[in-house]
């Protein structure tokens, strides 16, 4: 158990090339484009202690993620105070949801999709676009 421990928080010390490598490693796999640091990290995480301690019982899982989700979809309730972040094309977006709206750049706005299309150029559901659960 304290070697996999230590091998967790070993991935802290390692940079983007280094957690794509472990990620081949352990994955036999090219890591996702798109996976910051932080996303490979907790995947590979994941993997070894799943390795090392078994995987969830299936049956188990089920009923977790429906416990999640109140037995239905998981519709995300957006409150004032909640701070939407998308990374796209190299550049990080932050959305504030206010009482009014949403307000991304100083400006307030009346639906994510306004703001997806004013970051994308198109027309995108702003709820896809900043990765919300349908």
């Amino acid at each position: 158990m304290t070697a996999i421990v230590n091998e967790v928080a070993a991935l802290t010390q390692l940079g983007r090339p280094g957690l794509q490598m472990r990620w081949r490693e352990v994955f036999k796999a090219a890591p996702p484009a798109a996976y910051t640091p932080d996303l490979l990290a907790r995947g590979i995480a994941y993997r070894l202690q799943e390795k090392a301690l078994g995987r969830l019982d299936p049956a188990l899982a089920r009923q977790l993620q429906s416990t999640g989700r109140g037995g239905r979809s998981a519709k995300t309730k957006l409150r004032p105070g909640n701070r939407l972040v998308r990374r796209w094309r190299g550049r990080t977006y932050v959305v504030d949801v206010i009482e009014e709206g949403f307000c991304y750049d100083q400006v307030t706005y009346g639906s994510l999709s306004e703001i997806a299309t004013k970051i994308t150029g198109t027309r995108w559901s702003g709820p896809r676009f900043f990765g919300l659960p349908k």
